[in-house]
């Protein structure tokens, strides 16, 4: 079917969704990781490596996990988190509530955990249109290697006292600030001169990039009169206002990528209060790489591979959309930005998207709903639910950026 096709091909960085809130602190920059308690690894079959089948929801990385042996779940790999962590109703769900050291079973290696969290992540669902079950933390990072293969949507976990890489990729030196990794890079906007600060790499981030508007204010970035579109507050997953716009160009390394969008972020930061923090890396970001995170050699190594070329494709209907309801498939309008198509076609706040085209929401996810809505030039029939009444609107797709 066509509409099937379209969503296989609408299905690509969700903007507007993952950037986890994080306390402004007595935050702490370091050469090393925060020691927390030791993650133990056992490989099948006294092997040194595992490969296990990932999910991606845009460019977030959810692997499945059975905790002691119990039923499946899928955690969200999360290399901000410090510790790693299940969702409270989770654990009651799988008979671990009252369970303090547990072991992750994860396809071809078994984690042990000395502390295991209960820590809920109430807006998670509305966000990203998947329940939200767990996280897997900067505790299990320390203690082995990972290797992030967005391309093939795969993840391989491996001994550090038995992996030695022998790729193309390049390597660059990892700081870490309360426990997350940090790398430098820099950016260009508008013919300014590049401007280089440290970023935090969050896997949990579907954005490209979120850089703090502190940050910008003081490199007097805006002065470019760079095109941007404000985001409504929370949307991003940021407390306060934020706009995204393009760059000129971002680069790590010998790594640079042409015209990426960026959020441009007043609500706090990892790293405020230190002058050299720009932002934070995110998955529409890493999306363009193999990525290796080694945190026993203080080390990530990033390999291109066939979308490094590839376009960000910002929304193009100027319709922000939540998902709530039974199994998450009641896709509610949270805001329609004024001067855009889905405002002039009519779409507002508090519409509920019954359907697009010949799908109906049911047969659709959040993620694949927000990709239909970054294909330049489609025109959509959107079946709306408004105050007891159905409604057929059409909108389209036209860039904003």
């Amino acid at each position: 079917m066509k509409r099937k096709r379209m969503i296989g091909v609408g299905i690509v960085a969700a903007f507007c969704a993952g950037l986890a809130l994080r306390p402004a602190s007595r935050a702490q920059t370091s050469a090393v990781p925060a020691q927390q308690p030791a993650a133990s690894v056992r490989f099948a079959f006294g092997g040194n490596a595992a490969q296990v089948p990932a999910e991606f929801i845009g460019n977030l990385i959810f692997l499945p996990v059975h905790v002691n042996q119990g039923q499946p779940s899928l955690f969200e790999l999360d290399s901000t988190a410090a510790i790693s962590s299940v969702d409270p109703q989770r654990a009651t769900e799988l008979g671990i509530a009252n369970v303090q050291a547990s072991v992750l079973n994860l396809s071809g290696v078994d984690i042990s955990l000395p502390d295991f969290a209960q820590i809920a992540n109430n807006d998670f669902g509305a966000r990203v249109g998947r329940t939200y079950e767990g996280t897997i933390g900067n505790d299990v990072f320390a203690g082995v290697i990972l290797e992030l293969d967005y391309a093939r949507q795969t993840v391989r976990i491996y001994d550090p006292a038995g992996y030695q890489y022998s790729g193309h990729g390049k390597t660059f030196p990892l700081t870490f600030h309360d426990g997350m990794p940090v790398i430098r890079a820099k950016f260009a906007v508008g013919g300014h001169r590049s401007v280089e600060g440290a970023f935090v790499l969050n896997t949990t981030l579907d954005a490209s990039l979120v850089i703090s508007d502190k940050f910008a204010q003081q490199h007097h970035l805006f002065s470019s009169h760079m095109k941007t579109i404000p985001v409504a507050s929370g949307e991003l997953g940021v407390g306060g206002n934020a706009v995204i716009g393009r760059l000129e160009s971002f680069q790590i390394g010998g790594y640079e990528i042409q015209a990426p969008l960026a959020a441009f972020a007043q609500g706090r930061l990892p790293g405020d209060g230190d002058a050299q923090f720009a932002g934070e890396i995110g998955g529409g970001m890493l999306r363009r790489f193999t990525v290796i995170f080694d945190y026993v050699r203080q080390i990530v190594i990033l390999d291109s591979n066939s979308e490094f070329r590839s376009d960000d494709h910002e929304d193009m209907s100027g319709i922000s959309v939540a998902a709530g309801g039974p199994n998450l498939k009641t896709f509610e309008v949270t805001q329609v930005r004024p001067g855009t198509p889905g405002s002039s076609a009519g779409v507002e706040k508090g519409d509920v998207i019954a359907g697009v085209d010949e799908e109906a929401a049911a047969d659709l996810s959040l993620d694949a709903l927000r990709g239909l809505f970054r294909q330049v030039g489609h025109k959509y029939k959107l079946l709306i639910e408004r105050n007891g009444k159905t409604l057929t609107i059409n909108v389209q797709m036209r860039r904003l950026l």
